[in-house]
């Protein structure tokens, strides 16, 4: 009898899945969930930035769901991991394949996108799905996705237990790659710097390399934490902490947290000017490691004052003395080592504490400290713009005196009178926005644009079928339409393209000032001359084009021919002996008075330009006088180093950065994006684009927030810091005459040019060492404040 059921036995044995059963959560150890484009490829990437050894200790086990069998590489990759990584065969959608992974214990869940699919608004449709099932499994999961496209993040905030405050977050690659892009056309190579920040990565420097790229890699180690300010920087203003902390512990602090006034949520401002700090601040560090920001927590006036090395500066004998003043000290977190910001178990109990509290959409609704409703979204104010948007429990026929009443607006009403204000900015202060225009208004053909005096704006060659998928423009127009610049300052954009594909887009663009287009090829040099690309600050490369499927290291090839089209060309009064003028001849003749704009390179080589890849490895076509290994990581490459190319596979570490530490996204999101915020993210749903809003003392308010420049030192106030002198002289010098924060240089790769040339390479060197050596081709990345008068600098994006 027994000797029957053997061969039946086997069977059962040999049909069970290798990859089903239970997910065993060991104690005290915390686990995530990764699911989504789950691929040995994915999940190379994903292990080796989360996993990394300058995280020291991450006790966090990594367990990834997903429909089919791992493949034998993968296999592999999962046994070298055994220890840390955890593989589940099954469906996001299925609940009890969610109870097997254990979703709800999960510290966080994490759902990837697939960078080179085909159909980004149907990768992006599958993901918001996943996420769906897992908050109907369990609302109070952290949930961290990745998305293709802007538009979609819409969706998200349908979900009705989605919850920023949550730690719930959406990383958009489209509008991250964007605001990249466009903060590299006011600063070029500041798209790199940031790339390197938020990534994990070592360095190790070699007397065999050459000595640019020695500074380079010094400056890819350096990484973004937080920690809590020790007492010693109560009373300090920002400028006074982060000269201390640079001078002092060898540290860059680049934003504090701050709370406001009213009791609402902490917000993060970047160099900020006048306020002082209360005790216990919380501050964002640029440094090498998580144990050099400790330094921050350590620091003692009354012990430190007198050290010199800032590697004595250690827990001190009296830290006691702070906790009996009042001041609680809140636990150190940083990028590398805190826990995830938000406990989810413990919102959990505050919502079932709060069970009395009114509850809207399936969230509580905000008390103000009278008792009423706060008309705050997420701890941002919200405009009477997005107000108007939100439901509102006045009846219909409330009147008063005969009249209705203003409603929820009535106390902006008063303040002025809307029929004399011009709406200049949009309803939340924070981009120029100008009256609705039809394309056909801003349509130029090759003479046209030839006879504008285009100078100092912004060339986007765009590769684009009438059918292709939409990238979103908007992300790369509305940072450089901030109101924190003034509007004599905005960089005029110039679309080379084809205008069947830009209709589609459009409307996202249609109420942003100085746009123009030129429907034509971005191949076409006629059409690049008749654009002026030689005086441009900034020539950037897209491409909307699906990648095919049958190879898709050619999904590049019409940014790289753009890119080698361009260096390939001439300018000047030697062009007429180069090449024939064919019917360009008018756009060359109509090329303007040369004599307002300042003199344009000669070579092609020389023009400002980034190219954006699909394909990390197509970056080696670029720079054909590079010597670059075909298998070299992109941020070792020299496009990548001077600021010439990115990638949106650069953007994958954003995951792990935002898990370990959820501010660190919110920095980076403020930095590029020019100053979204979740009340524009709330108006953007709607579909309507930008709305136009009055400008109150309120919103005008909204523009004195820092942005990114960059400064020469060839000329100017700070000329003098460019003759040997050191690094932490101009950083001193820069806070306290004119409240710039420096955090990096832009420096020729030719060392040994004195002069300004534009005929050499540069590359990007962040946060270098106080002791730094300074050059008088120097071009310097700043955090500058808002100035309501003209700027006193003349800035490099200017200049070549």
């Amino acid at each position: 009898m027994f000797a029957a059921c053997i061969p039946e036995i086997f069977d059962l044995i040999g049909t069970r899945k290798s990859y089903g059963g239970n997910y065993m959560k060991e104690p005290n150890r915390r686990h995530i969930v990764v699911c989504g484009h789950i691929t040995y490829e994915s999940v190379l990437h994903f292990l080796k930035d989360f996993l990394h050894e300058d995280r020291e200790d991450v006790d966090v086990e990594v367990v990834f769901l997903h429909r089919s069998e791992p493949d034998l590489e993968f296999e592999g990759l999962l046994k070298r991991q055994h220890t840390r990584v955890k593989y589940f065969q099954g469906s996001l959608m299925n609940a009890m394949d969610l109870e097997r992974a254990k979703v709800h214990d999960a510290d966080a869940c994490l759902v990837l996108a697939n960078k080179y699919c085909p159909d980004p608004d149907a990768e992006d449709a599958a993901n918001i799905m996943r996420v769906i099932s897992m908050k109907n499994y369990c609302e109070e999961s952290r949930i961290i996705i990745q998305l293709m496209q802007y538009h979609n993040k819409a969706y998200l905030l349908n979900i009705p237990s989605w919850d920023w405050k949550q730690g719930d977050d959406v990383i958009c690659l489209a509008e991250l790659k964007l605001g990249f892009i466009a903060q590299s056309c006011l600063a070029p190579g500041f798209s790199t710097m940031m790339a390197n920040l938020f990534a994990m990565r070592s360095f190790i420097t070699s007397p065999d390399m050459a000595a640019w790229q020695n500074d380079y890699l010094q400056g890819t180690g350096c990484e973004m934490y937080t920690e809590t300010l020790s007492p010693s920087f109560s009373g300090m203003t920002f400028s006074q902490a982060s000269e201390l902390c640079f001078v002092k512990l060898k540290l860059l602090l680049l934003a504090i947290e701050v709370k406001p006034i009213d009791g609402g949520d902490t917000k993060i401002s970047i160099n900020p000017q006048s306020s002082k700090m209360p005790a216990n601040t919380v501050g964002f560090f640029i440094a090498q490691s998580a144990e050099e920001v400790k330094r921050a927590w350590f620091y003692c006036k009354a012990c430190h004052e007198d050290v010199k090395d800032e590697n004595l500066i250690k827990k001190c004998k009296c830290k006691h003395l702070a906790n009996k003043t009042g001041a609680t000290p809140a636990t150190p977190f940083s990028a590398a080592l805190s826990k995830p910001l938000l406990n989810i178990k413990n919102s959990v109990m505050a919502k079932e504490e709060n069970g009395s509290k009114p509850v809207m959409n399936g969230r509580l609704v905000p008390i103000g400290p009278n008792g009423l409703v706060d008309e705050t979204y997420g701890g941002y104010h919200i405009s009477y713009e997005v107000k108007k948007l939100m439901p509102t429990n006045k009846p219909a026929d409330q009147q008063k005196n005969g009249k209705m009443e203003v409603g929820i607006a009535d106390d902006q009403a008063k303040d002025f009178d809307f029929a004399k204000t011009e709406m200049k900015y949009d309803s939340t202060g924070m981009f120029h926005w100008t009256p609705a225009r039809s394309i056909e208004d801003c349509i130029l053909d090759r003479n046209q644009a030839a006879m504008t005096v285009l100078n100092g704006h912004v060339v986007v060659c765009l590769f684009a079928d009438p059918d292709s998928p939409l990238i979103g423009l908007r992300n790369l127009v509305m940072p450089l339409r901030a109101s924190n610049f003034h509007y004599h300052e905005l960089k005029h954009v110039v679309i080379v393209g084809a205008v069947d594909y830009l209709r589609r887009e459009w409307k996202t663009l249609q109420n942003l000032p100085k746009i123009s287009v030129l429907n034509g090829s971005p191949l076409s040099r006629a059409d690049l001359r008749a654009v002026n690309v030689n005086l441009c600050d900034m020539c950037v490369i897209l491409s909307a084009k699906v990648p095919s499927n049958d190879d898709p290291t050619l999904a590049d090839k019409e940014a790289i021919l753009a890119s080698l089209n361009i260096k390939a060309m001439t300018f000047g009064d030697i062009i007429t002996n180069i090449e024939s003028m064919g019917d360009s001849k008018d756009a060359l003749n109509n090329m303007g008075d040369t004599t307002v704009k300042r003199p344009g390179p000669i070579y092609g080589t020389n023009v400002p330009m980034i190219t954006e890849l699909v394909n990390d490895s197509n970056v080696q076509f670029l720079d054909q006088d590079d010597d670059d290994d075909p298998d070299t990581e992109l941020y070792l490459t020299q496009p990548f180093a001077c600021g010439t190319a990115f990638a949106v596979s650069v953007l994958d570490s954003l995951m792990s950065t935002t898990y370990f530490n959820q501010n660190a996204l919110t920095l980076i999101r403020s930095l590029i994006t020019g100053g979204a915020t979740p009340e524009l993210e709330i108006i953007l749903a709607e579909g309507a684009g930008l709305r136009g809003g009055y400008s109150t003392p309120d919103t005008l308010s909204h523009r004195d927030r820092c942005r990114v420049g960059q400064i020469s030192l060839s000329d100017g106030p700070l000329a003098t810091f460019g003759e040997g002198r050191k690094y932490q002289d101009l950083f001193v010098a820069s806070l306290r005459n004119y409240g710039m924060l420096c955090i990096g240089l832009y420096r020729l790769r030719d060392a040994a040019l004195t002069t300004v040339d534009a005929t050499s390479k540069r590359y990007v060197i962040t946060n270098p060492p106080f002791d730094f050596g300074l050059l008088p081709t120097d071009q310097v990345y700043v955090l500058l404040p808002f100035e309501r008068k003209q700027s006193r600098f003349s800035f490099s994006e200017t200049e070549v």
